[in-house]
């Protein structure tokens, strides 16, 4: 039988325990620690950002900090997006906030709160919980941990310091699946590296799960064919190839290559347009406008979908409009020459 730590999924057996482990996130890092230094100085937090930014992570990684193996006991985490009623914040945050921790010494000044997805949270509970913020300082913290920090009242974001959280930075998700892969005792190739990455689109918590699938599918050496397989990602090339044969007027044979895609791979809508999104700021053919424009088409057939139009009509319609765009760009040429 496996051990625990084996069975662990990988994302939370290479989750940071301590800020300096965080990957990607330097800045934002070295503001927390100057907290860490003076705790009692430390305010409620707001982290916002895209998922798999690492937002929790450095939010557990701040109670580890504060109270090392004894986090649990003094740290309430919820997400709040299973949570979110008022009821929730009158009974459990209140009833947590309620008792000073000063007894347990200097080290443990406070109880801290993780409050994930809070821009979840109704309004009702959202102005509950501005009120225990302000009373409650003495004996407690905050982090709250949201997606769009325009969900959350002004009054709460204005008791918060906040950290806006980009998408990780490519090289140091590199260097981490790699690094991931030599304690797991398997070959990541730098090439399977960057589609992981790519595919990932800085979320480095979705990247880490591609790699434990991926490394499922193949022993001791992992490379981009395999890295394909597991994601259910086109070829790049054949992707650019449809998006060239419709730009340059040939419609039926654009269409027949994306269905072909589309069930060999088992896309969906959705998926086949956002791999036509990232395909074309990759195509060095067309130019930042053009490309400005191709996307304002996507995003409108995108919104579409979304909106429960017929997969297979809409990306018909989709080739159509940049095989009008194609001619457009054609007749634009012949009249400047």
């Amino acid at each position: 039988m496996a051990s625990s730590e084996e069975a662990l999924m990988w994302v939370e057996k290479y989750r940071p325990k301590t800020l300096d482990d965080v990957v990607g996130l330097k800045d934002i890092v070295d503001s927390l620690k100057a907290f860490m230094k003076k705790p009692k100085t430390m305010p409620h937090l707001m982290f916002a950002g895209v998922p798999g930014t690492g937002k929790t992570t450095l939010a557990l990684a701040i109670a580890h900090t504060l109270y090392g193996p004894s986090w649990k006991n003094f740290t309430l985490e919820l997400n709040a997006s299973d949570e979110r009623g008022i009821d929730t914040v009158r009974e459990r945050i209140k009833d947590f906030t309620r008792y000073s921790r000063t007894g347990f010494g200097e080290n443990v000044p406070f109880a801290l709160i993780i409050l994930d997805e809070s821009d979840q949270m109704t309004g009702p509970a959202q102005t509950a919980l501005r009120r225990i913020m302000e009373i409650g300082s003495r004996t407690s913290r905050f982090i709250l941990i949201c997606n769009q920090s325009s969900k959350i009242i002004e009054p709460i974001q204005s008791r918060c310091a906040i950290f806006r959280f980009s998408r990780v930075e490519k090289q140091a998700m590199k260097e981490h699946l790699i690094n991931i892969a030599q304690k797991e005792k398997f070959q990541l190739l730098p090439e399977a590296a960057d589609r992981i990455v790519e595919f990932s689109e800085g979320d480095l918590r979705h990247a880490i799960n591609v790699l434990q699938t991926t490394s499922a599918y193949k022993e001791g050496v992992i490379d981009e064919k395999t890295v394909a397989l597991v994601i259910g990602e086109a070829s790049p090339m054949l992707v650019q190839k449809m998006i060239r044969k419709a730009l340059y007027g040939d419609f039926i044979e654009a269409r027949k290559t994306m269905y072909d895609i589309v069930g060999n791979f088992g896309f969906s809508g959705n998926e086949i347009i956002r791999q036509i999104q990232r395909e074309i700021f990759k195509m060095s053919d067309l130019t930042p406008q053009q490309r400005a424009d191709l996307s304002g088409i996507i995003g409108e057939y995108d919104y579409r979908l979304t909106q429960g139009a017929n997969s297979d009509i809409q990306l018909g319609a989709l080739i159509a409009q940049f095989a009008k765009f194609g001619k457009n760009i054609e007749e634009d040429y012949a009249e400047t020459n």
